[in-house]
């Protein structure tokens, strides 16, 4: 079968190729793949910036946005022949720690969890791929256009779910939220706040392209003015920061109502400086009960709770986030950016 495959930590080594057909293990599907999402964390391994392949192997299959449907199944493990799954990312240490021990593997203290498609487990950018039963979930039917976004929609799954856990240390009743970044993990923020009830505005510097449209579809308002300006009116008492700018971060930070809460979802690149004052900050967290909490990765629970969230949303509102669609054997446009592209697919079916 073909895969989708990298040599982590060697730039230009991008390829689809041959690889030998997966066999079932005990306790596990074999699934046919239908799509698997690219987001920045693909085009980093891709860059060779990290990614580890699984041991003794010195190529990985890429892939962690998955969507297959099931070919075969163990008998009595809840899952039956046609259905639409997807796998789950991370796997709890050999020797759990505390965390790992318990279920919460997105909470890994000791580092030694592995991840399909990024560290030492191949993903499921392959025509076939196989799946512990434990390590799957079920979609409903109706999502098979758009149950790709089911991984990243798991990120701020697990991002509201920090906030509302943060939130409840005393009495909380938000009422207006702010998401900074309209990409995948921006826009499905959003779109988990108006489930939430939420007033809900996206900041994003784009003023053209399918994103303002998206956020006013979703019953959101579009921002593209300054960050100041923004919370300087708004005063939202949530922030969901999904880009990783280092000056919208802390600029989040100083512009929340009284016991607001910021998640930080994006990544910052390393190496840019920022000169910040750093007294003010500490004194606005302190003295108005601010709250800051870093948020990556998801388990069972939030895969849980995001079908729930795809299933009930607007799914022609979610189809038209998958902006490009490409062919597993021209998979390397994929990593190529367009200028509207939001999701970016690569098809396993021909």
């Amino acid at each position: 079968m073909r895969a989708l495959t990298i040599r982590p930590l060697q730039p230009g080594s991008l390829e689809v190729r041959e690889v030998p057909d997966p066999v079932a293990g005990a306790g596990e599907l074999l699934v046919d793949g239908l799509d698997v999402g690219v987001c920045g964390t693909d085009k980093e391994i891709a860059s060779g910036d990290y990614g580890a392949p699984p041991p003794g192997r010195d190529r990985l299959v890429l892939g962690h946005e998955s969507l297959g449907r099931v070919r075969e199944a163990p008998p009595g493990s809840g899952f039956a022949r046609g259905d639409l799954v997807v796998g789950v990312v991370r796997r709890p240490d050999p020797e759990p720690c505390g965390a790992c021990a318990r279920g919460e593997f997105d909470m890994c203290r000791n580092g030694r969890y592995t991840e399909r498609g990024i560290k030492e487990r191949d993903g499921y950018a392959s025509e076939v791929w196989t799946v512990e039963t434990d390590y799957a979930v079920r979609l409903d039917p109706g999502l098979r256009r758009v149950g790709v976004l089911m991984e990243p929609t798991t990120v701020v799954a697990k991002a509201w779910e920090q906030v509302e856990r943060v939130g409840n240390r005393s009495w909380f009743e938000p009422r207006r939220a702010l998401v900074t970044g309209a990409g995948p993990i921006g826009l499905l923020a959003a779109l988990l706040g108006v489930q939430r009830g939420l007033d809900v505005h996206v900041l994003d510097r784009v003023t053209g392209g399918p994103k303002p449209q998206l956020v006013r579809d979703l019953g959101a308002t579009y921002h593209s003015e300054d960050i100041d300006q923004v919370t300087e009116e708004l005063r939202p008492d949530v922030v969901i920061e999904a880009t990783g700018a280092g000056h919208l971060v802390f600029d989040a930070m100083a512009g929340t109502a009284a016991y607001g809460i910021v998640c930080l979802t994006g990544v910052s690149p390393a190496g840019r400086q920022l000169t910040i004052d750093a007294g003010t900050v500490n004194r606005d967290l302190v003295l108005a009960n601010d709250a800051v909490v870093g948020s990556v990765n998801a388990n069972l629970r939030h895969y849980r709770q995001a079908a729930d969230a795809l299933a009930a949303a607007d799914h022609d509102w979610l189809a038209r986030m998958i902006t490009r669609r490409v062919p597993l054997a021209r998979a390397e446009e994929a990593f190529s950016a367009h200028d509207d592209d939001i999701k970016v697919v690569v098809s396993m079916e021909e």
